[in-house]
């Protein structure tokens, strides 16, 4: 299956689902600590940022202060496509709801405030189906 790049056809067949599970953000001032599993990394000049599921990070005794829900765009989004983040990050923030995202080679994957992912869910299907009239 080759990726989406127009944006309608992105954001009408998004198809967003929430993971159960609870992740939260955390950095670490070396390499990633044995026994851990992050679901992403990111190297920078301060740290080494890991996202992971909020109990792998309490038994490793790991610091954190923001709890997210994990939210996949089912769509296969092209990396180069252009406009997605944008429409869901502007969709989000209308709806006072902050949003740190993540794309995979895939799908792109939304980290939104965990007391207020079944909200965000909402918003990003409405997006959706507003989207999927205005393709037709």
């Amino acid at each position: 299956m080759s990726a989406e790049r127009d944006l309608s056809r992105l954001l009408a067949g998004m198809s967003p689902e929430l993971d159960p599970g609870r992740y939260v953000f955390t950095t670490v001032p070396g390499p990633v600590p044995p026994g851990i599993t992050p679901l992403v990394t990111v190297t920078e000049p301060e740290g080494l940022t890991l996202v992971l599921r909020q109990e792998d990070a309490d038994r490793a005794a790991l610091a954190y202060d923001y709890v997210a829900g994990w939210i996949t765009l089912r769509v296969h989004s092209a990396l180069d496509a252009v406009g997605l983040t944008a429409a869901v990050s502007r969709a989000l923030a209308e709806a006072g709801l902050s949003c740190n995202v993540v794309a995979g080679y895939h799908h792109d994957r939304l980290f939104v405030e965990h007391e207020r992912a079944e909200g965000a869910l909402a918003v990003l299907r409405a997006l959706s189906t507003r989207s999927a009239g205005s393709a037709d």
